[in-house]
């Protein structure tokens, strides 16, 4: 059902269709800037669920902190018109799938109705993006504080001191509470980057002398995703253009700089786009 097609021809090393056999390591790397703000703010989303859950103040802590991450990633630009316009152009070609004898008819009305209920998320936000979090005094003068190292210690934020010294379960219920808003958002960057990584095909690839070269053909692409045994001890620099895709391998010896591979590195490879 995506529009992706087949991967170009290798330039360099081998290439052959992939079945996943062993656990990897995956990197994901973006090719625009709107890709780019979804995977931050996916690392946010994550990130905020795992400390608001926890009792301890210093996770509340982490999780506020996160929330104001996420403003600052989803000031610039207009996200939320740009997965509006991003579901209905999904909608429309998955949509014309529709009779086709190869695809399962229940796997497009799910991927359909997953697409219906992110869009009328977003449709009944009003406001910019997080709003509510913008609109509260008090929280903005947290946001403030915490611009300056330490600045948010007791003597500096007497009722913030107070408050991280509630009960956990008033605390994580005022946490979850103001990032609720923010869930529409979550959940269609979820269903956008979903949509995204399931249009990659993956192909196993060798790179000559730690690294890896690919012409793209003028194909624009949205990202690159990469995964390879981490006992290997490679680690991908990937960069791309419209023409050509580049990676290359380093590793990393305890606290020393990242040093160029010695040696080929076998892992796989998908491109992606929607």
């Amino acid at each position: 059902m995506s529009a992706q097609a087949g991967i170009p021809v290798v330039a360099s090393g081998r290439q052959t269709r992939v079945v996943p056999h062993r656990p990897l390591l995956q990197y994901e790397y973006p090719l625009n800037e709107r890709i780019r703000a979804l995977l931050r703010l996916e690392d946010l989303f994550e990130r905020f669920e795992i400390f608001s859950l926890r009792d301890d103040p210093h996770d509340h802590h982490v999780a506020l902190l996160t929330l104001f991450e996420v403003l600052e990633v989803t000031a610039r630009g207009d996200l939320r018109s740009d997965l509006l316009q991003e579901f209905e152009r999904q909608r429309q070609t998955i949509s014309s799938f529709r009779g086709n004898p190869s695809v399962s008819i229940d796997a497009l009305e799910a991927t359909l109705a997953r697409i219906e209920h992110a869009m009328g998320g977003l449709t009944r936000l009003s406001g910019r993006t997080g709003q509510n979090l913008r609109d509260n005094e008090w929280l903005m003068s947290i946001r403030s504080r915490t611009g300056i190292a330490g600045g948010a210690c007791e003597f500096d934020l007497p009722s913030y001191y107070a408050w991280q010294n509630r009960p956990a379960e008033a605390r994580r219920e005022d946490v979850i509470r103001w990032a609720t808003p923010l869930q529409p958002l979550q959940v269609a960057l979820t269903v956008v980057l979903g949509l995204l990584r399931r249009s990659g095909t993956w192909v196993r690839v060798s790179s000559q002398q730690a690294s890896y070269q690919q012409p793209l053909g003028g194909r624009i692409y949205q990202m690159v995703q990469v995964r390879l045994d981490p006992t290997v001890g490679a680690i991908p620099e990937i960069s791309a253009n419209r023409y050509l895709l580049w990676i290359r391998f380093t590793s990393q010896t305890g606290d020393q700089r990242p040093r160029v591979f010695e040696g080929d590195v076998d892992f796989e490879l998908a491109l992606c786009n929607l």
